[in-house]
């Protein structure tokens, strides 16, 4: 008896530590890894996972691999275009122009991101201030809602937090751009129509950007005025972040900027509309770039 409990514990042992090998291997996994795999490739390489680089400039606007002059869409050929992206993406984030996926790209491109590209046509410029330039994007077009009373509703809601702490951070969030707009925003229930409508999906969910899983695309939402905002429920949500939580509130807030018609703001990382975010980070309030912006956008004076 006792050697068939002895046994039974040693299974037992080695199935509990198989489980956490596994649990662990898998949440040291994130979306964009790969890149950190390429450190140092440069044009005239073909290095496996290059083709993965292709289509992360190709998400996020830096590289069109849908026309037909370009033959290395899906090869591990670091080429001229490929470079030329890579320069784009360096220069639009205020890094050293190499064309080369030196430590300090990696380090840019592997942060957690909004799934909208970063390049749109239209650029704004307000004042100069303490010499840097401040600038705020629109999407293609400057989409704008023709109405300032707008609904929400959620149409699926996340484990990570009950759903009365994720409408109220939420609430809060809609609240902030209505304190610096024309806008008020009102929850509705689930059955009412919306003009917006919020949800928590992952993976692929119905629209042509699937998530991703963590750390990578956090959060998408699409211009006015369609009207959707979707989280992904992969990520690790929190109303206090921990370093390896995402700050629900901060997203939340970015993402109504682009529900409100405002693109990636670039030049100035602590604005809201900056594309890219952190694990364990907060940003809660508004900076003037992104008050600037919808009341640009929307003709306040």
């Amino acid at each position: 008896m006792a050697s068939k409990i002895s046994l039974l514990g040693a299974i037992f042992l080695v199935l509990a530590v198989t489980l956490f090998y596994i649990e662990t291997t898998e949440s040291k996994h994130t979306a964009f890894e790969f890149i950190g795999h390429l450190k140092g490739c440069h044009k005239g390489q073909n290095v496996t996972g290059v083709h993965q680089l292709k289509q992360y400039l190709h998400k996020f606007g830096y590289l069109d691999t849908n026309t037909t002059s370009y033959n290395h869409a899906n090869d591990d050929l670091y080429d001229d275009v490929l470079e030329s992206a890579v320069k784009s993406y360096q220069q639009h984030h205020h890094l050293k122009v190499t064309g080369t996926l030196d430590p300090e790209t990696v380090k840019e491109m592997t942060k957690p991101r909004c799934g909208l590209p970063d390049i749109v046509n239209n650029k704004n410029h307000d004042h100069h201030h303490h010499n840097n330039r401040k600038l705020y994007r629109f999407f293609q077009g400057n989409p704008r809602w023709r109405k300032s009373r707008l609904t929400y509703k959620f149409r699926s809601i996340a484990n990570s937090a009950s759903a009365e702490s994720i409408r109220s951070i939420c609430a809060r969030a809609f609240e902030k751009w209505a304190q610096v707009s024309h806008f008020s925003f009102q929850e509705v229930g689930e059955s009412s129509t919306a003009d917006i409508v919020i949800g928590f999906h992952v993976g692929d969910h119905g629209d042509p950007y699937p998530f991703d899983g963590p750390r990578g695309v956090l959060a998408h939402a699409f211009p006015p005025s369609t009207g959707l905002l979707h989280f992904d429920g992969a990520e690790n949500w929190s109303m206090n972040p921990g370093q390896n939580e995402v700050d629900l509130e901060s997203v939340a807030l970015h993402e109504i900027g682009h529900v409100l018609g405002l693109g990636h703001d670039d030049t100035v990382p602590d604005a809201i509309m900056y594309s890219t975010f952190s694990y364990g980070l907060t940003k809660r309030n508004l900076h003037p770039d992104d008050i600037q912006g919808v009341r640009a956008l929307y003709g306040l004076s």
